[in-house]
Parts: structure tokens; C-alpha cells; sequence
């Protein structure tokens, strides 16, 4: 099973997906031009990501897409240094690698009128940096002098099956057991490993990989012709350690992926208009490698890397509000357009480390359309998330300030094919 999941990543070269924290703003073309809302809605079968109760009321379909997602990452390192030598360079700082192209796949197979098989194949990312320079020059020591470039390389994908059911004709369960794999690379870190409890697997290791699994259950219920409402809940995904950063991350390489909570409701306020809203609840809090501290001060003889309690990148549990509207304009047509709003996952003072992770947008606007051909589908989604600046302090950089900065497009088209 390991080499499946290894063949997806090499095969799904997915990346840099930072948009709430590091989970996409939704999955599928439809449910992307809603900013991701749509728990209550079926839509297409990459549902099976969002609430898996959904998929049997799908039919028989086939949805393949590719989206091209454009982040802007940046840094800006303050000249307020007050003489401290164990600060950034003064200056704004441009991550390189703007595209990525992203693929998705899945499919719904009715197994009678009232259970459906379904297969999806969907990503996340998010920590993805490149910067030209090294970062961390002003932290050189004895024990390591800091490369170029400096930078992360994160990539997730999931594999799952979905098994849906209709209860009775107005409530159905799904239920979707996930298969995952995490690939991690990190450079220019060389400064931070006399701090590490072990140094030799801080940083420059190449890409190592991460497998693991967990479950995602989901209900749906439709209280009228015009109304219904949708819950899932996805468990934590329980990883395999990264063994050549087990210096780096807390847990000696622990990095399992946090669980996620969605509630969504679908009113069909007119018979040609759909309003929906999903909130969404990440709990990036019960991932220590993410969630622990990362002010932590960096004295000769302190180990902070790598250990149960050691520097994490301090990011926050985030709620995410969702609204979209499905607007059947024309029969063979159907517009879309939403916008969502989540909590910053990331405060001023862990701005440091997040260097190497500016995911600091909380705002998607989002649109797209569904073109309907003779059994087959044509959907596009467009997403823009305005920049957004976190700025602080670290007490490892005295006054220094510093602000990340992150800006995002992106433009996602899929086909359908239905049976």
C-alpha cells in the first residue's frame, strides 16, 4: 500500500496550497466557486472530501479537474534591529515558485437506489517556500552556517473510499476511510541544529515521506424540498514519523494531520437559487508539530527542536465561515459565487518561523460556472484571496519586527462525465 500512496505523490506533484492554513478553501470546481461551502449540497464526487453522505444522491459520474494555484509569499525583515546581531538582514524577501498545478480525481458508482461506491483522490498543502538567500545567516554559529536556499517542500495527498447510504428518503450517512502520504523538504535551517536533540536530522535531509490514515463520517438530512442540512466530521490522520527531520519537528518527527468538524445548511430560496453556508472548524492545536510555541528563546545549551515539547510553528485552531449562492440561470447553465472568512491562524509573534509557512490569508472570493453538455459537465471555478500582513516581534530577533505577507489566485477547471 505504501508504494500506491508513493506512486499518487509522484504522480499528483501538489503543492503550496496555503489558503486556510494549510487546507485548500474547498474541493471540486463547484464547490470551490462557493468558497468551499456546499456540506449540504450534492454536487460532484469529490463531495466524498467534504461530507460523504452526499455521494448517493450523485448518481453514476466521473469528475476529473486540474486548477492552477498562484500564491504570493513574501517576508519583509524590519531595519528596527537595534544592533542586535542575531537578526534577518533588513530587507523584503520574495519566495520563488508562483504556479502550481494541481490535479484531481474521483468517481460515484451506484451500487442500487440506495447505496453508492465512491473513489476520490485529493490534495492538501500549504508550507511551501523558496527564498534565494540565506535567511538564517545572522544566527551562524559554530555548529551550523546557513545555505541557500532557504525553504520548505510540503506535499500531501489522500486516497479515499466512500461507502454512502440513504437511511430513508430524506436522510443518508457516508462514511470514507482515508489513505495518506506527506512528503517534507527543508533547506537553509543549518544555524538551529546545535539546538536540536538531533542535530543530524534538522535540515538539507532531501525529501522524505509520511504514511498514514484515519476516517471521515458525514450526515445529511433534507427537513423539505428546500432545505436541508449537512455534518461531517474528519479523525485526525495518524502518520509515520519523518525520520530524516526528526530533529526539526516536536515528537522526534511527529507531523499527523489534524481532525476538521463541518456544518452546513442548503435553502433553496427560489427554484432557480440556492443559497448555502458551511462553517468549518480545523484544529491545528492537537498537531504539536504545528501548534507548539515558536518563540521559544535560543540559548547555548537549550534543546528546543525535535523534543515532545519543542518549537512548533505556534499556529491556532481556525473556524471558517462559508457563503455561497448556486444560480441556475439558464438550463444548460449554472453560475456560482461565494466568499468565506476564517479566524488567522497565525499571531504576530510567532512571525519568525512562519517564515517558511506565510499562510496568513482569511479571505476567499470566489466564483465559476457549469456548462452541461450531452451527459457530461464543464466546470470552472476562479478564487482570489487579498493579501493579507501578520506582523511582530520574536524575542530571538530583540526589536526587529517583521511582517509575512501572502496574496492568492486561482483558476480550476474540471470535467464531468456522467453515466
Amino acid at each position: 500500500m505504501k508504494q500506491l500512496i508513493f506512486l499518487l505523490i509522484l504522480l499528483f506533484p501538489i503543492a503550496a496550497h496555503a489558503t486556510n492554513g494549510y487546507w485548500a478553501h474547498g474541493y471540486g470546481a463547484k464547490s470551490k466557486a462557493m468558497a468551499g461551502s456546499g456540506s449540504a449540497l450534492p454536487l460532484d464526487a469529490m463531495d466524498a472530501a467534504s461530507n460523504p453522505a452526499t455521494m448517493v444522491h450523485l448518481g453514476n459520474r466521473l469528475d476529473v479537474g486540474m486548477s492552477a494555484f498562484m500564491p504570493d509569499r513574501s517576508f519583509t525583515a524590519g531595519s528596527d534591529t537595534g544592533g542586535n546581531p542575531s537578526c534577518i538582514l533588513p530587507g523584503a524577501y520574495e519566495s520563488d515558485n508562483d504556479i502550481f498545478f494541481i490535479p484531481h480525481i474521483a468517481g460515484n458508482r451506484m451500487l442500487d437506489s440506495r447505496s453508492s461506491l465512491g473513489i476520490s483522490i485529493g490534495a492538501n498543502g500549504g508550507m511551501n517556500t523558496e527564498y534565494d538567500s540565506a535567511v538564517f545567516s545572522s544566527f551562524d554559529n559554530p555548529g551550523g552556517t546557513a545555505s541557500s536556499p532557504t525553504g520548505i517542500d510540503f506535499k500531501q495527498v489522500f486516497l479515499g473510499l466512500t461507502y454512502s447510504r440513504k437511511i430513508s428518503n430524506n436522510h443518508s450517512f457516508g462514511i470514507t476511510p482515508i489513505l495518506a502520504a506527506q512528503s517534507f523538504k527543508v533547506t537553509g535551517l543549518e544555524p538551529f541544529q546545535p539546538f536540536s536533540s538531533d542535530p543530524s536530522h534538522v535540515t538539507n535531509q532531501g525529501s522524505d515521506y509520511s504514511y498514514g490514515g484515519g476516517i471521515k463520517v458525514g450526515w445529511l438530512s433534507r427537513f423539505s424540498d428546500s432545505f436541508s442540512a449537512g455534518i461531517s466530521y474528519q479523525s485526525k490522520l495518524w502518520m509515520s514519523r519523518f525520520e530524516a527531520y526528526q530533529g526539526l519537528f516536536a515528537e522526534q518527527g511527529d507531523f499527523d494531520i489534524p481532525p476538521n468538524l463541518t456544518v452546513g445548511l442548503a435553502w433553496e430560496i427560489l427554484p432557480t437559487f440556492t443559497l448555502v453556508f458551511d462553517v468549518q472548524r480545523i484544529y491545528f492545536e492537537k498537531i504539536k508539530s504545528i501548534a507548539n510555541q515558536g518563540d521559544m528563546i535560543f540559548q547555548p545549551g537549550s534543546i528546543l527542536l525535535g523534543t515532545d515539547d519543542g518549537l512548533g510553528f505556534g499556529w491556532e485552531d481556525t473556524t471558517i465561515g462559508k457563503l455561497g449562492l448556486q444560480w441556475q440561470w439558464r438550463p444548460d447553465v449554472v453560475l456560482r459565487a461565494g466568499y468565506s472568512l476564517s479566524e488567522q491562524v497565525i499571531s504576530g509573534e510567532q512571525a519568525l518561523f512562519n517564515i517558511l509557512a506565510p499562510a496568513v490569508v482569511t479571505e476567499h472570493y470566489t466564483c465559476g460556472l457549469t456548462k452541461t453538455l450531452a451527459n457530461k459537465e464543464i466546470n470552472i471555478s476562479l478564487m482570489y484571496a487579498p493579501g493579507e500582513k501578520v506582523t511582530g516581534r520574536n524575542p530571538n530577533t530583540g526589536s526587529q519586527s517583521g511582517t509575512l505577507e501572502m496574496e492568492q489566485f486561482e483558476f480550476e477547471v474540471s470535467f464531468s462525465f456522467l453515466f
